[in-house]
């Protein structure tokens, strides 16, 4: 009899968890995109009508970026900044896309609102025009590794996510919910990636367009006493391991592309 009423109440209890196991399963797994991998890909509504990432974008630098909510301060002010910047990212081969855990309704209310009543920073009758998607259920957020537990759980954190044209992640930045993101800081970064692309070179500490830029490293210990013998007019060394050169601002960024 016991043996009977034991297998009974495991029977019990599986029935019981099964559901809780299964909703576990279909729940989007919490994953952070690492640098050098495919962008993960999802369609979503959005203000602008439903998209398909990141093949609607091919060939097309996107910055895909979160906030935690809509009608907040920061968000707010980081929304007017982005909104008012999006040509200058859109001369760069760049499109922008955010997103918040808050549905389409609640995202044409707020932009509404931006536009017809906010002004900050000289900034007034704002309108964004970029597609802010309406991730109700957290699917793109936990798929991004947006929604960070230790700091909430309801909302996204402000994660930037740089994917290039072929729709690899290039470049993160994650900010708290409380500090909104330097926004000169994000297309100097962009223009930086991009220049390393079309040049073959990298960027130093505080580089801005206009400034030297770095040769590659050498490769072997007999190249790189070359390297340095031959210094002079086309580049300069501080040392065999660190080469600079000039490389005019017109030349930085995506090529054909004016700054």
């Amino acid at each position: 009899m016991e043996k009977k009423y034991f297998i009974a109440v495991c029977i019990a209890l599986a029935i019981a968890v099964l559901p809780i196991v299964q909703a576990a399963a279909d729940e989007p797994a919490q994953n952070i995109p690492l640098i050098g991998e495919a962008a993960p890909a999802f369609k979503a509504e959005t203000t602008q009508g439903p998209i398909n990432f990141p093949a609607d974008y091919k060939g097309k630098w996107v910055i895909l970026f979160s906030h935690p909510a809509d009608f907040t301060p920061v968000c707010t002010t980081e929304f007017m900044t982005f909104a008012t910047m999006a040509p200058e990212f859109k001369a760069l081969n760049c499109e922008l896309i955010g997103l918040s855990i808050d549905s389409t309704y609640s995202h044409i209310a707020w932009l509404r609102t931006i536009k017809e009543k906010i002004k900050y920073k000289g900034m007034e009758n704002v309108e964004v025009n970029f597609p802010l998607i309406a991730d109700v259920r957290m699917d793109v957020a936990k798929l991004y590794g947006m929604i960070q537990p230790s700091a909430d759980n309801t909302k996204a954190v402000r994660a930037v996510f740089f994917i290039d044209p072929a729709g690899k992640i290039r470049a993160i930045i994650y900010y708290p919910l409380s500090n909104g993101r330097n926004f000169q800081e994000i297309k100097r970064l962009l223009i930086a990636m991009q220049t390393s692309d079309a040049n073959n070179v990298a960027t130093p500490a505080d580089w801005q367009p206009g400034d030297d830029v770095i040769v590659p490293p050498p490769g072997s210990c007999g190249s790189a006493k070359e390297r340095v013998e031959k210094a002079g007019k086309d580049y300069y060394c501080l040392d065999w391991f660190i080469c600079f050169k000039k490389l005019p601002k017109e030349q930085t960024g995506t090529p054909g592309k004016k700054l």
